[in-house]
């Protein structure tokens, strides 16, 4: 998965924005004004991205992928992991992380901000 890939899959989600309020070489996608996803833009060698997980599923990943999942990088370390591209986990996988991250930050959104996501 290349970080075109992952921008073009993050910006279709329902209401999804992207921003980079961390400076240019951070890009963050958010629903509802939250956090779902951000990734470096100055990765060369080893493209990796952040993500919101499940506690529970996030140490479940990071022992099954030590190679790839981790802590996630200058993160709440028990609700985000990092994840790198390319190395133990096919792309239909990474799909699943950053839909399961959308949906854990889409639950957490107020009724009234999640009725005007569209």
């Amino acid at each position: 998965m290349h970080i075109e890939e992952i921008r073009d899959y993050c910006i279709v989600k329902p209401g999804a924005t992207e921003e980079t309020p961390f400076g240019p070489d951070t890009l963050v996608f958010k629903v509802g004004n939250k956090v779902f996803l951000l990734v470096g833009l100055d990765q060369v060698d080893a493209l990796s991205f952040n993500v919101k997980c499940d506690p529970e599923y996030a140490l479940e990943l990071r022992n099954e992928y030590p190679a790839t999942v981790i802590p996630g990088y200058h993160m709440n370390k028990k609700h985000w992991n990092t994840i790198y591209c390319n190395r133990q986990l096919p792309d239909e996988k990474l799909r699943s992380l950053i839909d399961h991250s959308y949906e854990l930050v889409f639950a957490s959104l107020p009724k009234a901000v999640k009725e005007n996501v569209k």
